[in-house]
């Protein structure tokens, strides 16, 4: 059984239509780019039908048969290259890429929505399509014209890909520990010696060239991440003959791993590799958080993808499959018994909330780039400290409900969700890897405790606030209610973290359930938001059935996680013992 696709479209249209920024948005691209709901239905029909026709029928055998390594190469899984092929040469590379080299110009947004529908058909082929989409973003900030004119047309196309380079064995998420090295050519370029790990598609046989965004130090840095410099280093340059030849780049082996098997995690030895320097020497960890900030955003929109999938599959089954009730006449769907209901509502407004908040990040972005509505000094600062607030919220939510809701499904389905006649075990495998790359839930609430709060002493927590309250006030009180004491719970919990008597100790260790409070705060506006929809379609139906089921135990939630938040630093005095 398949997910629908189109429905899937649906319910993402809706979604957009209901953030508050999309009209304003919308009014000011309308003269160049047209994102009305027309266009926005046409892609996002056309993107469903090209996950159902063409990226799900790969998926499986990406699982069963994975990528290989032979003779010093990557080979891509069955179907892979033909489908990457069918990916560029659709559009579906260019959808938000710049006109001016080849793109197609349409705001981010439209690209998330796409991409929602992509990775729930097949996750695997997007950890290709995502590094190299934040390349381009990299390079429009911070490369020489020369490099974004040779590199940002091809992305496009599909013909080079593009890789994040940062982690190596003993500097993971402690980047200040990189140790591989770039030394002057002495001709302008640099010449990077080193090894690094966990690079998605790091090779492959899909595209004609490979740039590998790298974090290196150069001889005079400082020690520490304020020493590391951003690289592009090319598996591949020319010869004097214009051939292709290695450039010291060098796949070491794949990894074997719990699922995403159709995308190879490579670990990859660089030896005295051609190398460009991007932007400023000792800036590269500033610079690289261009394209980790929109891998972030890539891996909430994965999770809410094949969580939503993972919805449509229960509740089919829950649908269709019959067991008890009077046993003196035919059995009747478990869809209607109240168990089951609850786990099936519980996955479905989880996934609605979420999505909810990743398209209103999604269009925040998009209108911060292009300064919609001009907001000057002050009014601009507070945007972007509501978006930058929210980022790491959305990332480990999603990430977090990626893994979680597929597992729900598996416990409704029973025996059967533990097969591999089922998708919900592979979207479960696939998204385990979620909640660790790009930063883990815990690196992601250490972000938001001292990066987000405590770093402007709560100005950002308190833009949130402010934004969601403003929204929430105008909102029916029996759905306000909850919503605000949710927002005055994590109004607390920050202003105990500020205290000047409180440990940074005691902030860190109750982050986590700091980052679920803000989750469950963030998403509380956004149930408010679905629940107030008073359209008549099934749609709008569906999503404000969410809404109120989301409200109905939030607070409760809320209190559970403000005790733990505060309590964190007592608790693990047991870890002694241990």
């Amino acid at each position: 059984m398949s997910a629908d696709y189109r429905y899937h479209a649906d319910v993402i249209r809706r979604h957009i239509a209901l953030v508050p920024g999309y009209d304003a948005l919308r009014q000011r691209l309308s003269v160049d780019v047209d994102v009305g709901a027309d266009t926005l239905a046409q892609v996002l029909d056309a993107a469903a039908v090209f996950a159902e026709d063409v990226l799900a029928p790969i998926n499986r055998a990406g699982d069963l048969e994975g990528c290989r390594f032979q003779d010093g190469r990557v080979l891509s899984a069955p179907g892979y290259s033909g489908a990457w092929k069918q990916l560029a040469e659709a559009g579906w590379l260019a959808v938000d890429q710049p006109a001016e080299y080849g793109g197609q110009g349409l705001p981010s947004f439209v690209n998330a929505a796409c991409r929602e529908l992509f990775d729930c058909a097949c996750m695997a082929i997007g950890m290709l399509s995502g590094p190299t989409r934040a390349a381009t973003q990299v390079l429009l900030e911070f490369g020489e014209k020369a490099i974004c004119d040779e590199w940002i047309p091809r992305f496009v196309t599909g013909e080079w890909s593009a890789t994040i380079c940062i982690s190596e064995a003993d500097a993971g998420s402690d980047v200040g520990r990189i140790r591989s090295r770039a030394l002057p050519a002495g001709d302008g370029s640099w010449l990077v010696t080193g090894e690094k790990m966990w690079t998605s598609f790091g090779d492959n046989d899909l595209v004609e060239r490979i740039g590998h965004f790298l974090l290196a130090r150069t001889p005079d840095a400082p020690p520490g991440s304020a020493g590391l410099s951003l690289f592009l280093v090319p598996n591949r340059v020319r010869d004097a003959d214009g051939d292709w030849v290695s450039n010291g780049v060098t796949p070491r082996r794949i990894e074997e791993k719990l699922g995403l098997h159709g995308s190879p995690t490579c670990a990859m030895g660089f030896e005295q590799a051609r190398a460009h320097l991007i932007g400023h020497p000792h800036r590269g960890l500033s610079q690289m958080f261009v394209m980790i900030q929109g891998m972030r955003l890539m891996v909430a929109i994965e999770g809410v993808g094949m969580a939503f999938g993972a919805v449509q599959m229960t509740q089919s089954y829950a649908e269709t499959r019959k067991q008890g009730g009077d046993p003196a006449v035919p059995p009747v769907p478990i869809a209607r018994h109240a168990d089951i209901q609850r786990q099936i509502l519980g996955m479905a407004s989880r996934v609605e909330v979420l999505r909810g908040l990743v398209y209103e990040i999604a269009v925040r972005l998009d209108a911060e780039r292009m300064a919609v509505d001009e907001p000057t000094g002050r009014e601009a600062t507070r945007s972007r400290m509501v978006t930058q607030w929210l980022l790491p919220i959305i990332k480990a939510s999603c990430a977090e409900a990626g893994f979680e809701v597929p597992n729900e499904g598996i416990q409704v389905l029973g025996g059967a969700g533990y097969t591999r006649e089922w998708p919900l075990e592979q979207w479960m495998r696939d998204a385990r890897m979620m909640s660790i790359a790009e930063g883990s839930t815990g690196i992601q609430a250490l972000d938001l405790v001292h990066r987000r709060l405590r770093r402007d002493r709560g100005e950002s927590l308190a833009a949130f606030l402010d934004t969601a309250t403003g929204e929430i006030a105008s909102a029916d009180p029996g759905l306000a209610t909850s919503a605000l004491s949710v927002l005055d719970r994590l109004r607390k919990i920050g202003a105990a973290f500020l205290d000047p008597q409180s440990r940074p100790r005691d902030a860190e260790a109750g982050a986590v359930a700091f980052l679920n409070v803000a989750m469950l705060a963030a998403t509380a506006w956004i149930a408010v938001r679905l629940a107030s929809d008073d359209k008549d379609d099934a749609i709008a139906k569906r999503l404000a059935a969410c809404g109120r089921y989301w409200l109905s135990d939030v607070d409760l939630k809320a209190a559970q996680q403000e005790k733990l938040a505060l309590i964190g630093a007592a608790r693990l005095a047991e870890y002694e013992y241990l």
